[in-house]
């Protein structure tokens, strides 16, 4: 599969990029929500975590966005070390990262150009950053999903902004260890090219 970054991307999601943001935080949180009680130490497709660390590694990376944004001090613990055994537990955790995030950026204009990231790329145009935040909590949520036996709530109105912002700029991360390689197969939906892009099986 050949990626190539979208020339345009920042255009294309610059009207929509908070519609994105919110709805990958409504998937995370929603699908955190139907974790039960017995399911948190589950295998996942982050095949060095469990459920629960996944949902940790989420609200951490979250954070960290939010603190680039100059709210917050940030995970307190490392994003890709996650312990598993948070005390105040996933939920608490998720829901308070996601309300911090949400503030951080509701604190940048929509004529803002650039904003700060966590990520090794540093700045990015304003719609790129959100989406790419919006990405770490939509695929996590997928990953949750999975592992628990939800209804993934990653649909292709949301994969499609997120895989425009993630074409091309995913490498970096990926060669930082963040993902896995890419998994080939047919174009199919836009949900199918965000995952394989990302280095998941679709019919995992």
């Amino acid at each position: 599969m050949e990626i190539t970054t979208a020339p345009d991307a920042t255009a294309q999601l610059a009207p929509i990029w908070r519609d994105v943001l919110t709805a990958a935080h409504d998937a995370l949180r929603s699908v955190i929500a139907g974790v039960e009680p017995g399911q948190w130490q589950l295998a996942t497709p982050c095949a060095e975590w469990n459920v629960a660390q996944v949902a940790e590694h989420a609200a951490a990376d979250q954070r960290a966005f939010a603190a680039a944004l100059g709210v917050g001090a940030g995970p307190a613990y490392d994003p890709f070390s996650p312990p598993g055994d948070i005390a105040d537990g996933p939920v608490s955790l998720v829901a308070v990262a996601l309300a911090e995030t949400a503030t951080a950026w509701s604190t940048v204009a929509d004529d803002t150009e650039t904003v700060p990231t966590p990520l090794p790329f540093g700045p990015l145009p304003t719609p790129i950053a959100a989406v790419l935040c919006a990405l770490d909590a939509a695929v996590h949520a997928w990953d949750i999903a999975v592992a628990t036996g939800q209804t993934s709530p990653l649909t292709d109105d949301l994969a499609a902004p997120i895989l425009t912002a993630a074409r091309g700029r995913i490498e970096p991360l990926r060669d930082w260890g963040a993902y896995g390689a890419i998994v080939e197969g047919r174009d199919g939906t836009s949900t199918d090219q965000l995952l394989r892009y990302l280095g998941r099986r679709p019919g995992h």
